[in-house]
């Protein structure tokens, strides 16, 4: 009953979204998200204290301000979500628009296929979008949604311009298929990664557990690296889809240090995007959730719940201390 339930929600807000005129359509859910963020603290909680690890010089105002904007920025994503069915070759530069596009082309003719870097930034789900109808359809590496119902209405909205999802496990082979035959594959590699598929490196100058399959498929394969990001333009009210020149990826005898030389490039090129968009990356997430082995959490209730877990000593064991 939770799962029909939850679908029922999904579908009813896409649909309702999808159906009001953009300009309403984005200040409704942006009001929408405001409401369920004051309905959930902890969000905010874990929103401002990256933050605070993130910009330590910056006031608790400036914080709190960057979050108000970036709950905006979320409520005006689930907008252009919704809005994709309408979006084509037609229409589609009147709500996000390329830059620098040559520097993709140029990747693309090496013929050995494109990783998109990139992550949760602006209308992250528009990017992938407006790509495949500016150019070609791609390949996205996302993590199924538990709810089986809502996975396969989120993926079929993700897939109307002709982008197919790879499930995250299963992710390795149908990349390396992707890339042979020329194609693009887009990665979000800004989260918090499990520890047996991570390095740490530094983010925002405190080390974080990121994900190493972008290094490795790139050092396997060759394939350039292109960070691609989109971010909401004030001035001309669009999204810019903006592309970097490939990253540069020196290729050594030394695997493992070729592994952490590249994931740690990505995370400064993450961190320099969200460094100029603070409001438009999503801080609501733990990024630095895993930590090394033997290393103390980060974050308030890991703590609390960490030393909630030690064992207590005994009452006989009490008696004998002060004996």
């Amino acid at each position: 009953m939770r799962e029909r339930y939850e679908y029922i929600v999904a579908w009813a807000s896409l649909k309702l979204l999808g159906w009001l005129p953009r300009p309403l359509a984005r200040w409704v859910a942006a009001r929408l998200a405001a409401f369920l963020f004051r309905l959930q603290p902890t969000w905010r909680q874990v929103a401002l204290f990256n933050l605070r690890l993130a910009f330590p010089d910056s006031t608790e105002s400036e914080r709190r301000k960057v979050v108000r904007d970036m709950v905006r920025s979320l409520g005006w994503l689930a907008a252009e979500f919704a809005h994709l069915p309408r979006y084509t070759r037609q229409n589609i530069e009147r709500v996000i628009i390329l830059d620098n596009f040559e520097n993709f082309a140029d990747a693309e003719r090496q013929g050995k296929g494109v990783l998109f870097l990139t992550g949760h930034m602006g209308a992250w789900e528009l990017k992938p979008f407006a790509h495949a109808i500016y150019h070609r359809p791609l390949h996205f590496v996302v993590r199924p949604i538990n709810n089986r119902r809502v996975d396969a209405l989120v993926n079929h909205y993700r897939s109307l311009s002709g982008n197919r999802p790879i499930e995250k496990n299963q992710s390795a082979r149908a990349i390396l298929r992707v890339l042979r035959q020329g194609g693009v594959v887009g990665i979000l590699a800004d989260q918090n990664a499990a520890l047996e598929d991570s390095v740490f490196v530094n983010f925002f100058g405190t080390p974080a557990a990121t994900t190493t399959g972008i290094a490795r498929m790139a050092r396997h394969t060759g394939a350039p690296v292109v960070p691609v990001y989109s971010y909401w333009d004030a001035s001309l009210r669009k999204y810019r889809l903006h592309y970097e020149p490939a990253l540069s990826l020196v290729r050594t005898e030394d695997e493992d240090a070729d592994i952490r030389n590249y994931t740690a490039l990505f995370n400064k090129e993450i961190e320099n995007y969200v460094r100029r968009f603070p409001d438009q990356w999503f801080w609501v997430h733990r990024r630095w959730k895993t930590r090394p082995a033997g290393e103390q959490p980060i974050y308030p209730d890991q703590k609390s719940k960490a030393l909630a877990a030690q064992p207590q000593p005994s009452k006989a064991s009490n008696a004998a201390q002060k004996s």
